[in-house]
């Protein structure tokens, strides 16, 4: 007999060799049919799969992440078998779940697939889905993976295999496809009853740009067809917030082939929103003591092996710029914090100068492939609202704290009221692509999670997500539509103190390493503004908004009464434009809805006789006459309210 215990923590005994559907079915036939997966010990097994030791197991239904994740990967792997069937000969890379739904990269040969095609493909899935397939987990031979995949002459899943250990490696089979596969998956492929293949994509064999393109196809399944649907309409939603659509109709921001991929150009109204930002967060870094400091957009390639940055990240970087000097390299800057490290270390420091607390919107460069780039969501050049908190120990959790307080408050101010904090923490086991000593490593953890306690904060921990060079605690934000972003970080940094030497001296005379924070609580402008685009559907809080009213004349007679006007509310910090075109009141009103002007100012003959204005508010109509200080008076009192 075996001990299972549940996540309410009681405990059951079964015999060894149970099955967590088994397990399911003892406690109630209705749990068992909904059964997608279940974690086991921390792992995410089959449902079917035997477990022959004491194990903590948690059963896992649609309703878990875990779970909508194991039915899209086998939901990735019906979509392959499909495409095996109606296309014989077509050979497979991989194909994972993903956030929302799942994908597979496949090779068609000399055949271009087209989104025409997707229907049939669909077709086929839910035809197989219907014959309840079950999925078989089997433990293969190296030379057995070998030989099964040379005989299908897929270069692609033989290129996998050499990578992988003896022992270690499983396929699994339903109907009559098998695929080189970790899992899990699903009992059968009945629990998919809806189906839609969304886009087809290019993607490099392995990311690597050198290597074949690959066709990549997307989907999503659901156990209901009216989750499918409302899916669907939130697809519909998105594409109306899409950042890019709402950046171009906004004259927000725009990009040049001329330029260069990935480099965003700030229009005069995104270059004013974004000026708001920083101007909203300088503010509150004023206010806690934070000193802004200016570094160059470059650095000598020796900075970037010192912080190891280049070892880490020096193939996905630009290439090096060399100089007339023989030997003499330049990088364009990936991260500041380097060159904060520099400007720490250009004095002597004692332990009464610290905490430091410097700030820069500094601008990096990164080479992202061309086929990831997207919007302002994923560029070559970004600019961070970067800050660096260099202390003492004994002032590291007071610091962090007042760090989560900076970022608590500003999704408060933007709206941005569901998140998650992510504890992000070492890897369990492969501890290759982290520099510094376990020691190190476990008393920044430490530091974080004991933060994170006294500040009240609900977590999750995620190992293996942690920066190279410390753990960092993330924040996960949901959208106007539920979707899901990391926005904002704090990172506890051992590492680049040690690997820069800074020094402090204490109290006792001696000379100490300072612990040094790393922190963005937007992460980047350019991302920040496309989340903010999307969340706000492009309608931004009024103290943000580039132009806060626009005056519309219904005729060329009242300019000059609209140009005193314009000139006294910008007099009160109240920006906005006139509409001089000749055109009738109604399409001008027309016009500033689709700009989402916030509010249109309507004067004609009455409104100059009486120095008033007919004021309109953006998707909400007339609100009625206002005197101009009336109305300055209101907005001011909605500004005041929105940053409490």
């Amino acid at each position: 007999m075996i001990n299972i215990t549940l996540p309410d923590n009681s405990i059951r005994q079964y015999t060894e060799g149970i099955t967590a559907l088994e397990i399911a079915l003892s406690i109630s036939e209705g749990l068992a049919r909904n059964v997608l997966s279940a974690s086991v010990n921390g792992e995410v097994w089959d449902a079917s799969r035997p477990i022959n030791t004491d194990a903590h197991v948690k059963l896992l239904t649609w309703n878990d992440q875990e779970g909508k994740a194991t039915m899209w990967h086998s939901s990735a792997h019906l979509m392959a078998e499909a495409i095996e069937i109606l296309y014989p000969g077509v050979k497979f890379g991989i194909g994972p779940d993903i956030e929302n739904g799942f994908y597979y990269d496949m090779d068609f040969g000399d055949h271009e697939i087209s989104a025409e095609e997707l229907k049939a493909i669909e077709d086929k899935m839910l035809a197989l889905a219907r014959e309840k397939q079950v999925y078989v987990r089997k433990e293969v031979s190296k030379a057995e993976a070998l030989d099964y995949f040379t005989r299908k002459n897929d270069e692609y899943k033989l290129e996998l295999i050499k990578d992988l250990e003896d022992g270690q490696i499983t396929f699994y089979e339903s109907g009559v496809f098998t695929d080189l596969c970790r899992g899990p998956h699903i009992p059968d492929t009945g629990f998919i009853k809806a189906v839609k293949l969304l886009n087809i994509a290019g993607a490099y064999w392995r990311g690597d740009e050198k290597r074949k393109q690959l066709t990549r196809i997307y989907g999503i399944t659901f156990p209901k067809q009216k989750e499918l649907t409302d899916y669907l309409e939130l697809l519909e939603e998105a594409k109306k917030r899409d950042h890019r659509k709402l950046g171009k109709e906004l004259e927000l921001f725009t990009f040049s082939q001329k330029v260069g991929s990935g480099l965003p150009l700030w229009l005069p109204k995104g270059a004013m929103l974004r000026d708001r930002l920083e101007r909203f967060l300088r503010n509150i870094q004023q206010k806690a003591g934070y000193q802004p400091v200016i570094t160059p957009h470059i650095g000598n390639i020796e900075l970037y092996k010192t912080s190891g940055h280049f070892q880490k990240y020096g193939a996905d970087s630009f290439q090096p710029i060399s100089t007339p000097v023989e030997g003499e390299q330049f990088m364009l800057k990936p991260m500041n914090c380097p060159h904060h490290c520099e400007i720490y270390s250009s004095r002597p420091r004692s332990y009464k100068d610290l905490p430091i607390r410097y700030a820069e919107f500094g601008t990096v460069y990164r080479y992202e492939q061309s086929g990831e780039l997207h919007g302002l969501t994923r560029v070559r050049g970004f600019t961070q609202d970067d800050a660096h908190i260099f202390c003492t120990p004994d002032q590291l959790k007071a610091e962090f704290i007042a760090v989560i307080d900076i970022v608590l408050h500003i999704f408060n101010i933007l709206d941005f009221k569901n998140f998650t904090a992510q504890i992000s923490l070492r890897d369990k086991v492969n501890r290759d692509k982290y520099i510094g000593s376990d020691e190190n490593w476990e008393k920044a953890e430490s530091a974080i999670l004991n933060a994170v306690q006294e500040a009240g904060l609900n977590a999750v921990v995620e190992y293996g997500e942690a920066a190279f060079y410390g753990p960092k605690l993330d924040f996960m934000v949901k959208d106007a539509l539920g979707r899901k972003w990391q926005l904002g970080t704090i990172q506890v940094d051992y590492n680049l103190p040690e690997r820069f030497e800074l020094e402090y001296i204490g109290n006792d005379n001696q000379k100490h390493r300072p612990i040094m924070i790393h922190r963005a609580p937007f992460g980047s402008m350019e991302r920040f503004v496309a989340v903010l685009i999307e969340h706000t559907a492009g309608n931004f809080p009024l103290w943000l908004t580039p132009e806060q009213v626009i005056i519309l004349p219904i005729s060329e007679k009242y300019l000059d009464y609209s140009k005193k006007l314009l000139k006294f509310l910008n007099n009160s910090d109240i920006r906005g434009q006139i509409d001089e075109r000749s055109e009738k009141a109604g399409r001008k009103i027309r016009d500033a809805e689709i700009s989402k002007i916030p509010f249109m100012l309507v004067v004609g003959e009455k409104e100059e006789a009486d120095g008033t204005i007919s004021v309109r508010r953006h998707g909400v109509g007339d609100l009625g006459t206002f005197t101009p200080e009336a109305f300055i008076e209101m907005i001011n009192k909605e500004i005041s309210a929105a940053m409490q």
